[in-house]
């Protein structure tokens, strides 16, 4: 029995309900029969079926939008046409279930219960029970992968990504996909997160019935195509999303506050001060000239370091600084590698550089190493000073 509060609250909410369905006409009609008693709009989009779905979907009447694909164009373009016409009719919440039988309608609530709870939008996953003796070893697996790269590209930890039954907050999900099949799972929840929307687990029943349940992934053909996915996705957390996201939070930081924080005030030891701007200083000399932001807050990320300090220690290659440093790492490199002509710092330029570009990477790299080591145990001797006498005032 549907407590009348969820109805209520599906209302409120101004929840539509949405199925992508493909020759799933054993367990079609259950879903359909199990959700339409919530007394919400459903839409379901029949992507090119070649079973009985189309006839079954007459059965239904107005009490269903049915949208139809002449041919199948897979479930990532199903749930884009679901989502252009929840969005056309003005409404703010999609809760998506698959056909397949394995998602239980009567979990709606738990998703109603959550988005009620909710001070901002929020994407709500259901999790599955994926120890389950029911649920395919390659299911458990391909879930466990794909959460893996969702936290790799996300900092985000989730216990299931690949759950098709969803709550989606159409107003705050992205405008464009590129994604057609499967894969549209994944990138609609990464974009999402980008985009600093809260993306969440909720509990879940699962059913996998293999007398009932027809899947039509294709191991080898989607495995690729989600690789690949995670590929672009993984190259644009590295050269966009991190650097954007650390320019945002920098911006909001005066000078003076940036001072107090992130060199005197931060909480770090010495030590991970001090490698934090040698890592700086090293990526601003290195010949990495483009990517040297997006290199460093990278790399600060990754090894735990201080990324404010890393990132502003890096800006010693400001355009005034760029001749010297170039000029710098000429004689430098003529030293290891003698060159048959001198530099003169006025008469540096691209073509320089060109004529003599071995000397400038050995003789950059060996600077760059050079600068971040000595400058990297000056700052560790002061930050260990200061942190002795201030002890020792206490």
């Amino acid at each position: 029995m549907i407590s009348q509060h969820i109805i209520d609250s599906l209302a409120r909410l101004n929840v539509v309900i949405i199925i992508p369905t493909y020759n799933n006409h054993k367990t079609l009609n259950r879903v359909i029969d199990n959700v339409l008693p919530y007394q919400t709009p459903v839409i379901v989009v029949n992507d090119g079926s070649t079973d009985s779905t189309s006839a079954i979907l007459k059965n239904y009447g107005n009490r269903l939008k049915v949208i139809s694909f002449a041919r199948n164009q897979g479930k990532g373009m199903a749930l884009r046409a679901g989502f252009a016409e929840a969005k056309k009719l003005g409404f703010g919440y999609a809760i998506t279930i698959d056909s397949d039988g394995q998602h239980y309608p009567s979990d709606i609530p738990v998703f109603v219960e959550e988005l009620e709870k909710a001070k901002h939008p929020i994407l709500l996953i259901g999790s599955r029970n994926m120890t389950h003796d029911s649920v395919p070893k390659k299911s458990s697996f391909g879930n466990r992968f794909s959460n893996f790269w969702f936290w790799f590209e996300t900092g985000i930890k989730l216990t299931d990504t690949q759950s098709g039954f969803r709550a989606y907050p159409l107003r705050s999900i992205p405008n464009k996909f590129y994604t057609k099949k499967f894969e549209f799972e994944i990138d609609v929840i990464v974009r999402t997160a980008w985009n600093g929307v809260e993306v969440k687990n909720v509990p879940i029943q699962v059913l996998y019935d293999p007398n009932e349940r027809v899947s039509h992934f294709r191991p080898f053909k989607d495995f690729t195509r989600i690789s690949i996915l995670n590929t672009v996705l993984v190259f644009l957390t590295f050269f966009y999303i991190l650097p954007r996201n650390f320019f945002r939070s920098f911006k909001k930081k005066s000078l003076d506050k940036f001072v107090k924080e992130n060199v005197f005030g931060s909480e770090d030891s010495p030590a991970k001060k001090a490698t934090s701007i040698a890592l700086g200083v090293f990526m601003g000399i290195a010949p990495v000239w483009g990517f040297q932001t997006a290199l460093v807050i990278t790399l600060a990320v990754f090894l735990r370091l201080n990324k404010v300090l890393a990132f502003a220690f890096s800006n010693i290659s400001l355009p005034p600084m760029i001749p010297f440093i170039i000029y710098a790492s000429l004689l430098v490199g003529g030293l290891v590698l003698p060159a048959e002509s001198t530099f003169h710092w006025r008469q540096i330029s691209f073509e320089t550089i060109q004529l003599h570009l071995v000397q400038y990477v050995i003789g950059s790299l060996v600077l760059a190493l050079s600068m971040a080591l000595l400058i990297g145990f000056g700052c560790y001797a002061f930050f260990k000073t200061k942190a002795n006498n201030t002890i020792s005032a206490d």
